[in-house]
């Protein structure tokens, strides 16, 4: 047998539950005013809908171009710094020449010692030529005497050998003059390579733009793509032509198309939007962008490129003359892709529409689990909303729902333009709402203030 002390323990621990059951039972709106929720109403009414994919982003220039060195050395020269305006073949930088000057020089004598080689080759051969042709006139001679049996055949042997090796050192003599063109075409090319790699020692504008990035300082050593990747000594880049870079979800992704309207806010402009078409789309997923890293268990982004359209920010641009622009390269953004748009529908607030299990597909999925082991196929939820009836009950009718914009949602079928549904507040839409509950019509502001 208990203690009283237990009893007693027991006993308000009971009470204390079933109190607060009360309160929450009060708030939710199923205990007490004999089971009527206070509920918002709105009217399906015929509406434009706009479908809207949000993303976030940075601002870049539409081209930028990453400047790096051919050749390794010390800067000596830095005639821009990071702002300035730049014109295509203006100079930018210099790197020490010495080495590559000294190299010229000495590709330069080697050409000259390779072209003489080529001369003495060529005086060989007239030479060598010159002296064959005595020997095949002694040949032609000796063999008219030799076919009469006047001379010996030891001396005809030594006549047709001197003539055999005559022609092979002509031979020989040619391929010394080829081989002393090849030289010299080696050394041209070498002069050449020479004559480029000093040339490379300045840096040029590839093309006009401003320098958004300037990485080196004046007296730093670079390295030259030649060798290796090479460093990056700064970027050019359009600033009239800005972008926004955003990473979209690969389950927003296929809606998203060329020419596609945006709406873009930027952080640095928080009174303004600003309005942007699409120009790109990536084919493949991003595997490490700037904006988002990307793991195994994380949602793949596709990067999407708007152009800033200049129409919705000319009034900020100033002189030509001036460098000053009214977006800088990593700006963060916000951008509305405004996808598809239908226009005279039937359309609810969003937070009208609810997914619930149907009743009847509960019992029977209850009946099959007691019945059978096997497997059940998973619970399919239907979309519905909670029409008020003119007794202050509501009806809850299945949906079909198109596309949404921020506010509404379309309704393709299951309601009729003027139908009043609960809008409010969507804990008791989604939750505690069925078939045949009692309801009292609040203005949504009382609603909430009742909430606190």
């Amino acid at each position: 047998m208990a203690s009283p002390k237990k009893t007693i323990k027991y006993l308000l621990i009971v009470v204390g539950a079933i109190i607060l059951f009360i309160i929450i039972g009060k708030q939710a709106g199923f205990i007490g005013s004999n089971f009527v929720i206070d509920v918002a109403v709105d009217t399906a009414q015929v509406r434009n809908i706009t479908e809207i994919i949000t993303a976030n982003g940075k601002i870049q220039p539409e081209v930028e171009v990453k400047i790096s060195s051919d050749v390794s050395g010390e800067i000596v020269e830095l005639h821009v710094k990071e702002g300035d305006r730049v014109e295509k073949n203006q100079l930018l930088l210099k790197i020490r020449p010495d080495i590559y000057e000294s190299n010229l020089e000495r590709m330069e004598a080697s050409l000259n010692v390779s072209r003489a080689n080529l001369e003495n080759s060529k005086a060989r051969l007239s030479q060598v030529e010159a002296q064959f042709a005595q020997t095949q006139s002694n040949y032609d001679r000796n063999k008219q005497l030799y076919e009469k049996k006047v001379i010996s055949q030891a001396e005809w042997d030594n006549i047709s050998s001197a003539y055999n090796m005559g022609k092979a050192e002509i031979q020989a003599a040619k391929q010394s003059v080829a081989s002393a063109e090849f030289t010299v075409k080696s050394a041209e090319a070498s002069l050449k390579e020479a004559r480029e790699n000093l040339y490379k020692t300045s840096i040029y504008a590839p093309v006009s733009g401003t320098v958004s990035k300037l990485n080196v300082e004046m007296g730093e050593r670079v390295v030259g793509t030649i060798q290796m990747t090479g460093t990056e000594l700064l970027r050019i880049a359009n600033l009239n032509e800005m972008e926004v870079r955003v990473d979209v979800s690969e389950n927003d992704i296929l809606r998203v198309k060329y020419n596609d309207t945006a709406v873009i806010d930027i952080d640095a402009y928080p009174d303004r939007k600003f309005k942007g078409i699409v120009t790109q789309i990536a084919n493949s997923a991003a595997t490490g962008s700037s904006l988002t890293a990307l793991s195994t268990d994380q949602v793949a982004n596709f990067e999407v490129r708007i152009r800033i359209l200049r129409s919705s920010f000319a009034d900020l641009l100033s002189d030509s003359s001036s460098n000053v622009y009214p977006f800088r390269p990593g700006m963060s953004a916000t951008a509305d892709i405004q996808t598809k748009t239908v226009y005279n529908v039937l359309s609810v607030p969003i937070q009208s529409v609810t997914f619930r299990i149907d009743s009847l597909e509960l019992k029977m999925k209850e009946q099959n689990r007691k019945n059978t082991s096997s497997p059940l196929a998973p619970e399919k939820k239907k979309e519905y909303v909670f029409v008020c009836s003119d007794d202050n009950m509501v009806i809850m009718k299945e949906v079909k729902s198109g596309i949404q914009d921020e506010n509404y949602i379309e309704i393709l079928d299951g309601l009729t333009a003027g139908d009043r549904v609960v809008s409010a507040p969507y804990t008791a839409i989604s939750r505690h709402l069925k078939d045949q509950t009692r309801i009292r019509i609040v203005e949504k502001k009382t609603l909430f203030e009742d909430k606190k």
